[in-house]
């Protein structure tokens, strides 16, 4: 008699779990369906039309002229120096930007995760804030900051010391991308949380073994945190890769584009909204896209050989 009551108990809780369960997820649907709308409408159908359009000689001015050219836009991509010129100008600033970037984020998250630090909340929100700030806006105030007649920084610093070259995001001359490199800095502080967490998330028994057989802080910091903190440091590459490839208004320092001095992206930017070539707009937009996949897949690659995971060891 009890069998059957067990049983019928087991049903009726493995019935009770399953409802829950379905309860759960369509609650969990429902919450998420603003994000699954924006996703298919605003990213995923314009996406596949762009891929569509690569394809076609799609002029915005004359819609009803459409035609299907197959694949002569990425014959004339090939053929195109102003994208061989931008693609270049766009790989030189990522191999400045994204080390720059990573260091920064590794050194200014020692420095706030460190126990002498003093007010370490409020140095962890003040690093983090210009974070928030758009790019474009980020970009004006830095144009504010060292503009000739009224800028601050252009009046107490660059013009004192000689350096009135590095006064504008939009000069010509290459030396002053300088300034622009640094108020990239702005936007690590994302990079900088994810290394405090990973820093944070070493036991401190591991660095008080090495203290005891004579590790000084450096070597610990070489030695130890270095190594595991190391996923954290691939995730922040990744992120600062796509990024800094990815972001026209974050490389272009004017809203025109410059045949000498601006990004892959700002150029495709300029066919697009210039030119008016949606065709070929589109491909420009997938050969980069498929040329960022790539570098993407070899960081992935190469991981194995510098990345410590722990779920990886036997």
């Amino acid at each position: 008699m009890q069998i059957p009551i067990v049983i019928k108990n087991k049903i009726f809780a493995t019935a009770r779990v399953s409802m829950e369960t379905r309860f759960k997820r369509r609650v969990g649907l429902i919450l998420i369906s603003p994000w699954l709308i924006g996703l298919l409408l605003f990213k995923l159908v314009p996406i596949l039309a762009s891929f569509v359009f690569s394809f076609t000689d799609f002029h915005l001015l004359n819609p009803d002229q459409i035609q299907f050219t197959g694949l002569q836009n990425y014959k004339i991509l090939l053929r195109d120096n102003l994208a061989g010129t931008a693609l270049w100008q766009t790989i030189k600033l990522a191999f400045v930007i994204i080390p720059l970037q990573t260091f920064t984020s590794v050194f200014v998250a020692a420095l706030l995760s460190s126990q002498q630090l003093l007010a370490k909340n409020t140095m962890r929100i003040l690093f983090f804030l210009p974070s928030i700030i758009p790019a474009f806006s980020a970009a004006l105030m830095w144009q504010g900051f060292v503009s000739p007649s009224t800028g601050w920084l252009n009046r107490l610093i660059l013009s004192p010391l000689g350096l009135e070259v590095l006064n504008t995001f939009s000069s010509r001359d290459p030396s002053s991308q300088s300034l622009f490199i640094i108020s990239s800095l702005w936007t690590i502080g994302p990079s900088i949380l994810i290394m405090m967490g990973a820093m944070q998330g070493i036991s401190n028994e591991i660095y008080e073994a090495a203290h005891i057989d004579g590790a000084g802080r450096l070597t610990r910091f070489f030695k130890i945190t270095m190594p595991l903190i190391t996923p954290a440091i691939f995730f922040s590459l990744v992120l600062n890769l796509t990024a800094v490839f990815g972001g026209a208004i974050l490389l272009d320092r004017d809203s025109r584009w410059r045949n000498d001095f601006s990004s892959y992206d700002g150029y495709d930017n300029f066919v697009l909204f210039e030119m008016f070539k949606l065709g070929y707009a589109s491909s420009l937009a997938w050969v980069f896209f498929i040329f960022v996949l790539i570098l993407v897949l070899i960081l992935f690659g190469t991981s194995k050989r510098w990345v410590y995971f722990p779920d990886r060891e036997s």
